[in-house]
């Protein structure tokens, strides 16, 4: 059972990151936040221990949020209406491993790990890990296979592959052996429209018209539709990258692979969509500071997984208008 909060929270936005980060206050208990949660003030406490489908502790905040306040050792409860696609955070607690949060997630460790620069497998209570879903492929090693064969046939990088599945480089591949190639992608039959027209790959999400701008002024688009709903513009480093829409950092990180995005952010906006940015060359916006539309938040780079000056822009949750 779901307990509704009468008033919404009234603290302010930057009291709810300065807890969440390591500011003044008692420590904040484990947060599972996404876009929705951007908009949040301090969650309010359940006056009921007992509250929340199966048994743990949920918030809920102007009607939308979800924040548990227990880890993996607690309630999952609604952990699983966290959409599959958008990117989330999750601060470590008391007690917390990386299998337990991963299962958490329906993500795998290595997906954790990937996306989070963790060496081993150790974790420590207040970390902020950011949950980063990975579109790929899963694929088990045949006779005659190489890495680099595996990454021509279904598009992907061979340095993605050895990080994401903290293989050795050089090391023998076994048959029956199974990796995953980050944001791989099979190939399909080109899909040819009644115009004979070439359909372009889309997400078939919702269209929000004008709500977002080019986050680059200039530049060209250098590739389509690819990894989540993705489109690289290409331009000189050190371009200013803007806020496609207005909103609320909610993931910076300025420094890592970061699953191959280099330098990268992400803005939750009011509409419950996340945009990405990334490949970076350096970040001037933090985790809670709120952006205006066209506002600068960084500068275009080749952080990461780029072999060239670019930006790698995503909508997340709705179509990307960038991608024709």
């Amino acid at each position: 059972m779901l307990f509704a909060i009468p008033s919404p929270a009234e603290a302010g936005i930057f009291s709810f990151f300065e807890k969440l980060f390591g500011g003044g206050g008692a420590p904040m208990s484990a947060a599972i936040l996404d876009a929705r949660t951007m908009p949040l003030l301090d969650a309010p406490t359940n006056p009921d221990p007992q509250a929340g489908r199966g048994g743990g502790d949920i918030n809920i905040v102007q009607n939308s949020a979800l924040l548990p306040v227990t880890g993996p050792l607690g309630s999952l409860a609604d952990v699983e209406e966290i959409p599959s696609d958008k990117i989330s955070v999750y601060v470590v607690r008391e007690g917390d491993n990386l299998s337990q949060i991963a299962g958490m997630f329906r993500v795998s460790v290595n997906t954790i790990v990937w996306a989070n620069n963790i060496r081993g497998d150790r974790i420590i209570p207040g970390q902020t890990l950011v949950i980063l879903p990975i579109s790929g492929v899963r694929y088990t090693v045949k006779e005659g296979d190489t890495l680099q064969k595996i990454a021509v046939r279904y598009d992907g990088s061979v340095e993605e592959i050895l990080q994401f599945n903290a293989l050795a480089a050089g090391a023998p591949l076994v048959v029956g052996q199974e990796i995953v190639v980050p944001n791989g992608e099979i190939a399909a039959p080109r899909q040819i429209s009644s115009s004979g027209q070439v359909d372009v790959r889309g997400t078939g999400g919702p269209v929000y018209a004008a709500y977002y701008i080019r986050p680059i002024n200039g530049g060209r688009r250098s590739q389509g539709l690819h990894g989540y709903n993705g489109v690289d513009l290409a331009t000189s480093c050190g371009e200013p990258v803007l806020a496609s829409a207005a909103g609320d950092v909610f993931v910076s990180r300025a420094q890592g692979w970061n699953g191959g995005y280099g330098e990268y952010l992400v803005i939750g906006h009011q509409n419950g969509t996340q945009t990405l940015y990334s490949h970076l060359q350096s970040i001037v916006v933090g985790p809670g500071w709120h952006v205006a539309q066209g506002q600068v938040i960084g500068y275009v780079g080749s952080t990461g997984n780029s072999t060239g000056c670019h930006l790698h822009f995503e909508v997340r949750g709705a179509q990307n208008p960038f991608a024709k």
